[in-house]
């Protein structure tokens, strides 16, 4: 089994920025795919970003394209969320989770497993 922490959440105001980080732990593995979703007060989870472990394919949610970015630090088992120019509907409660393996990152939700606790994101206007 693999645990999964997020950290890095926190109050910012609009424009501002924050990284995300999320640690695994346990019976890590290299092949797999790893994402992160937000879910907003009242709203359904849905897909942020996706990274390949084994490549360096990632992908984004539109809604964050150009500012946000995925990265992995492979050696850490740590997968990183950097969040720029933060707008207020970027609000959220902020989860990583493992991905299936394979070449690509999808965006259902019911495809991830092993979430982590959430890190919540409060983005000020």
């Amino acid at each position: 089994q693999v645990q999964l922490v997020e950290s890095g959440g926190g109050l910012v105001q609009a424009g501002g920025s924050l990284r995300l980080s999320c640690v695994a732990s346990g019976r890590t593995s290299s092949t797999y795919n790893m994402g992160w979703f937000r879910r907003a007060p009242g709203k359904e989870r849905v897909f942020v970003a996706g990274i390949s472990w084994t490549t360096n394919n990632t992908r984004h949610a539109d809604s964050v394209k150009g500012r946000f970015t995925i990265s992995r630090d492979n050696a850490k088992n740590t997968v990183h969320l950097q969040m720029n120019s933060l707008k207020p509907e970027d609000t959220a409660v902020y989860y990583c989770a493992i991905g299936p393996r394979g070449p690509v990152i999808p965006t259902l939700t019911f495809l991830y497993d092993n979430w982590g606790q959430g890190t919540q994101v409060t983005v000020s206007s």
